[in-house]
């Protein structure tokens, strides 16, 4: 069951076509926003708006690649014509990490990777902090980190250089704009069960049940609508005197 802790809100969520974007598209509809669904993916976009929809939710797609300044501003200026403003947001669009250790990284997967995964999550908090400013009554931007933005994975230097910059764009956010009640904070998934760790366990041969101790002190992946839970309540007004944080939703990944 979800309490309608959004009703009447307004709420943008990057990467919503798939995977945890698309989660917490549902599940913020379900607690009551109005939600502007963001991807490069139309068709699965709009797959998640008509579920939403079809709910009895209210939702919109827009095609945003987040690496194009101008599409982001473009992005914040939809959910305020659809929806006449907004009041959260969610940074969820990302690439799949490289798989090439630092001395053989591919140089032009690194500079699309930074360009989405960083770059575009700061734009994107450029754009979303400037409409709430605008608005004068607060805010709350949820950006998704991983854990490989605190604990270094081999093979993966880019991945692992933006997650990391996630978390400090986040605490530099928050730090800025504290004073007008814009609250900035992340999250940081582990092993979350979504196509792209699936592709991922596929390219190297290996199985959830062999796989998942490693990541997991609960044994198993985590599901998308986990990963979502923690971005509604640091969305809501559930979480008002909390900004400048990282929630860790990967079983305990983090702790060992």
């Amino acid at each position: 069951m979800t309490f309608p802790v959004l009703e009447g809100k307004v709420a943008v969520v990057t990467g919503g076509a798939v995977g945890m974007g698309r989660a917490t598209a549902l599940l913020f509809a379900e607690a009551g926003a109005k939600v502007l669904v963001a991807d490069l993916n139309e068709e699965k976009g709009r797959e998640t708006v008509g579920e939403i929809q079809q709910a009895g939710g209210t939702a919109e797609f827009v095609r945003v690649d987040i690496a194009d300044s101008s599409q982001v501003r473009a992005m914040v200026d939809t959910a305020v014509q659809k929806f006449g403003r907004l009041d959260c947001a969610v940074n969820n669009a990302a690439l799949t990490p490289d798989d090439k250790p630092t001395a053989e990284f591919d140089e032009d997967y690194w500079n699309r990777l930074i360009s989405i995964d960083l770059t575009g999550t700061a734009l994107c908090l450029k754009y979303e902090i400037q409409q709430l400013l605008k608005q004068g009554d607060g805010g709350s931007i949820v950006n998704i980190s991983s854990v490989s933005g605190f604990r270094p994975q081999p093979a993966n230097p880019a991945y692992v250089s933006a997650k990391h910059g996630v978390v400090g764009l986040t605490k530099t956010a928050a730090l800025e704009y504290g004073a007008q009640n814009i609250r900035v904070n992340s999250v940081a998934p582990g092993a979350i069960d979504t196509p792209m760790l699936r592709g991922a366990l596929e390219q190297f041969g290996l199985d959830e049940a062999s796989y998942a101790p490693q990541l997991s002190l609960l044994n198993r992946f985590g599901q998308p609508r986990e990963v979502a839970q923690a971005s509604l309540w640091l969305a809501s007004d559930l979480s008002s005197y909390v900004t400048g944080t990282t929630i860790h939703v990967d079983a305990g990944y983090t702790s060992r």
